[in-house]
C-alpha cells in the first residue's frame, strides 16, 4: 500500500516527510513529483512503508494535521488512472504500414 499526501508545501523535502512519517515505522520509498515544464513541486508526494499497519496508522494520525502552515490530505493512493486528456481513446496497434 502507498499513501498519497495532498495539500503539501511547496517546501517540503524527501527528507521532511522521511522524518514525518519515520514516527510511525519504517519508509520504504518517497516520491515528489515535479511539474515536467518548470520542475517546480506539485504539492502533492507518494509514501511507501514496509508494512501495512503503519501505513493505516500514519494516514489515521496525519490526516487534516498541520505541518508545514498547510493542513495535509493523507490517505490510501489510488491506482494511477490512464491518462488521456483528448477524450479519444488511441488504438494499441498501429494504424498504418510504415514501408
Amino acid at each position: 500500500m502507498t499513501i498519497y499526501i495532498g495539500n503539501l508545501s511547496y517546501q517540503a523535502t524527501e527528507e521532511d516527510l522521511r522524518t514525518v512519517f519515520a514516527d510511525y515505522g519504517t519508509v520504504k520509498r518517497v516520491v515528489l513529483p515535479t511539474d515536467r515544464e518548470t520542475g517546480r513541486l506539485r504539492g502533492f508526494a507518494f509514501v511507501e512503508m514496509t508494512e501495512d499497519d503503519q501505513e493505516a496508522s500514519a494516514i489515521s494520525e496525519l490526516d487534516g494535521a498541520e505541518w508545514m502552515g498547510r493542513q495535509l490530505r493523507v490517505n490510501k493512493a489510488r491506482p494511477r488512472e490512464e491518462n488521456n486528456r483528448t477524450g479519444v481513446k488511441r488504438s494499441t496497434k498501429a494504424s498504418k504500414s510504415w514501408s
